[in-house]
């Protein structure tokens, strides 16, 4: 297997359980980390699970966000990085240790389940492809696994059409693209979504809508992008000012934060967004 070389001092790959060989690619300081953030959130748990993934989430601010971390090596493994996060590891890092805690799991072994069962295709990797990189397709597959719901026609949202292509149309963008046989299940499963109607909040409903959200909702921001559906992901929270914020990791700051303006003030400093899709956690 062909790695970067400053990586390759630092990740180690392990199999683990013989009855699913789960590729991991992790650290032993990611591994320390996730056993330290196991002791971290015990105590944290609430009767509401979305203040639950709020405190969790809060736990890792000021946390770098780092983009690509899951693009490693020649071959897909299941990534644990708690060292730096984009949008979207963010979320799955702060779903998965909260569903471990309402379950009262506590190990390494549990996490890395429940990461691979929400970051994967049917809570399966099963290759580069399996990985869900479309978040609508993300929101949609999780939706299925019973762990968030989909809530955002709930809220006054609206389905809309669009078509899904940006990865294969971007394929350069995406080393493991030049795999014909990656490419092709992509293509797949961007034909899967524009099959789809996608459910949207349009972004001057929001402030009108924002009592119907809460704390620990999914929040994912749609686009105008030629292709894409989603920008960016984090968790809305409710602060003290009554308002519904963005707990995320931040591409403007670059690390994790609570948005300083409410959510529908903040995206209007978003150019090409349009709206948000809202799930809620299970």
């Amino acid at each position: 297997m062909k790695i970067n070389q400053s990586l390759l001092a630092v990740y180690l790959f392990f199999c683990w359980n013989l009855a699913n060989c789960q590729q991991i690619t992790c650290s032993p300081a990611d591994k320390q980390a996730v056993e330290d953030k196991l002791v971290e959130i015990e105590g944290l748990l609430e009767d509401d699970f979305g203040k639950t993934l709020i405190n969790i989430g809060k736990t890792f601010l000021k946390t770098p966000y780092v983009a690509k971390t899951l693009e490693i090596g020649d071959t897909e493994t299941l990534v644990v990085n708690l060292q730096g996060l984009d949008c979207t590891t963010y979320v799955e890092n702060v779903l998965a240790f909260g569903t471990l805690l309402k379950q009262g799991k506590s190990n390494f072994d549990d996490f890395t389940e429940t990461l691979e069962t929400i970051r994967y295709k049917d809570g399966e990797l099963t290759g580069y492809a399996s990985r869900l990189h479309y978040f609508s397709e993300w929101i949609a597959n999780n939706e299925k696994k019973g762990i968030i719901k989909d809530i955002t026609s709930e809220i006054g949202g609206t389905e809309i059409k669009k078509d899904i292509n940006f990865m294969s149309t971007h394929r350069g963008l995406y080393p493991f693209l030049s795999d014909d046989t990656n490419f092709e299940k992509i293509k797949a499963s961007e034909n899967y979504l524009n099959n789809q109607s996608i459910c949207m909040l349009p972004q001057d409903q929001i402030e009108a809508n924002e009592h119907l959200i809460k704390s620990g909702d999914i929040i994912a921001l749609t686009t105008s992008i030629n292709g894409l559906d989603i920008t960016h992901t984090g968790f809305a929270t409710r602060e003290k000012d009554g308002r519904i914020h963005l707990l995320h990791a931040s591409t403007g700051s670059m690390e994790v934060k609570v948005s300083k303006k409410p959510l529908a003030e903040y995206l209007k400093g978003i150019k090409k967004n349009t709206g948000i899709m809202v799930a809620r956690p299970q």
